[in-house]
């Protein structure tokens, strides 16, 4: 469960003043009007104070309905969509409502079937919530707000519960992964901090390839992936970690790429974000994709710290920065899919068209027909936009997005839930597809799994709540309708 103080249930109203949210809720027993004394059981005490926690305000509109408020990104009220909190002291069988009531954004993939994400103590896996007991609405005694409804209902009394709006991705476990690849010693896996972010986090950038390919005066193909600028887009990071886990790996693709290849990673550009519980925005409220034409050391410093890397390459004559793929994820459409630039140059126009209709022959979760090119204006300080104006004409930029809900299954069209080992095989099948890019040698003895990495069809294992479950079903969105 997430890490949290375990200092004693404090009664009262939740944080806010005047219907304003001005921070996450700390062990907060929600208590009917006039109630006094300690909380009894049943009585619902609610918690956001840790990492990438994010719940704002409690209000008790019944013993079984709350209303809950997304606490908003630090210095940016614009964005109200990250959540993920704890619930505890409840009853056997007690059933509830929560009302997630602030929503900052009217599209969503809650109105397409998915669900939020819930686990608890004694059962740590995280599962969606049925699409049955989930409901995204206009609601008229919300000012016409969208509000995000799920029924549930508590199953152990001693369990402490946890919401979240997608599969939480944290720091720590960034900072764990890091550090278990150190221990290993593997000798074709570096790990560099580059700096400090503005709360003086640590940003690390990992190099993964054969350690010849690091010789002074070598020449070096570079492959640049970037991920989480976009603090909630938690996707990006499961995507990440599993381009990471294959590319160290022993897999005989995996070593043909090392040959051939340096793959730079910066894997969090926005740990400030992300430790905060924000959605969009860094500490100082800046959405830092929009800041890549001239990065502040001071106000983005890990936009500027890796930038200066990127700098540093394109002066060395040795090296030549072939990719950079930004990964994110996306609120209003289904699969994963790319965006890429628009070149006055026709070949380098067809070109970039090569990786996307290889990684579509690769992973059965990534749609071609909904990647897209485009320049628009308001996309300039973008990492994919501003990048692909500085580097040269061999170097092609892409922004990946994979879906917070999930995929089209091949044949029945129906959407299949994205899990987190779903979001890692995207990942490797990522990797693979360098392999097929750059048309190196086969491997000596192809393995199963060099052919297109499946994951089989949604299970049902126990989840926490009665009402619990994957589900079944949900509705498909053309990934190529505009947003």
């Amino acid at each position: 469960m997430a890490e949290r103080s375990r200092a004693a249930a404090q009664p009262g109203r939740a944080a806010g003043y005047g219907g304003i949210v001005t921070g996450n809720v700390s062990r907060f027993a929600a208590l009917p009007s006039g109630w006094s004394g300690p909380p009894r059981r049943g009585q619902l005490v609610f918690d956001a104070s840790f990492e990438s926690g994010n719940l704002g305000r409690v209000d008790h509109v019944s013993e079984f309905e709350y209303d809950l408020f997304i606490r908003p990104d630090t210095c940016n009220p614009r964005f109200c969509v990250w959540f993920n909190f704890t619930v505890e002291n409840v009853k056997a069988s007690q059933r509830v409502i929560f009302n997630i009531v602030n929503f900052s954004k009217m599209k969503s993939l809650y109105r397409e079937g998915m669900t939020p994400v819930v686990k608890s103590s004694s059962r740590p896996k995280w599962q969606r919530l049925p699409l049955k007991t989930v409901y995204y609405y206009r609601c008229p005694r919300h000012r016409g707000n969208y509000v995000l409804s799920f029924a549930f209902c508590f199953d152990r009394v001693d369990d402490v519960y946890q919401f979240a709006y997608c599969y939480p991705y944290t720091h720590t476990r960034l900072r764990r992964c890091l550090e278990g690849l150190q221990r290993r010693g593997l000798p074709h896996v570096t790990c560099e901090q580059l700096g400090l972010s503005v709360q003086q986090r640590p940003f690390d950038l990992l190099t993964i390839t054969s350690p010849e390919n690091l010789h002074p005066g070598k020449e070096r193909k570079v492959v640049l992936i970037t991920a989480r600028v976009h603090p909630g887009e938690t996707p990006s990071s499961f995507v990440c970690q599993g381009i990471i886990d294959f590319l160290v790996g022993q897999h005989p693709v995996a070593k043909a790429l090392r040959d051939r290849l340096v793959f730079k990673i910066a894997p969090m550009l926005n740990p400030d974000g992300v430790c905060l519980g924000n959605y969009r925005s860094s500490l100082m409220g800046f959405d830092l994709n929009r800041h890549w034409l001239d990065p502040s050391p001071w106000a983005h410093p890990t936009l500027h710290y890796i930038k200066q890397q990127i700098v540093h390459m394109t002066k060395d004559p040795h090296t030549s920065l072939q990719f950079y793929i930004d990964i994110h994820a996306h609120s209003t459409k289904i699969n994963s899919f790319m965006y890429g630039n628009v070149f006055e140059d026709e070949r380098r126009c067809q070109r970039q068209l090569l990786f996307p209709r290889l990684l579509c022959q690769n992973a059965p979760d990534f749609s071609y027909s909904g990647t897209s090119f485009n320049r628009d204006a308001a996309k300039a300080g973008t990492g994919r936009r501003s990048l692909a104006g500085l580097l040269d004409e061999m170097s092609l930029c892409y922004t990946l997005e994979v879906s917070f809900c999930g995929y089209a299954a091949e044949g029945s069209g129906e959407t299949v839930p994205y899990t987190e080992d779903t979001y890692m095989r995207l990942g490797r099948n990522v990797a693979k597809t360098f392999f097929d890019y750059y048309r190196l040698p086969p491997p000596r003895a192809e393995t199963p799994s060099f052919r297109q990495d499946r994951a089989p069809g949604p299970s049902h294992p126990g989840a926490p709540g009665r009402w619990c479950g994957c589900r079944s079903s949900a509705t498909r969105q053309d990934p190529s309708a505009p947003s």
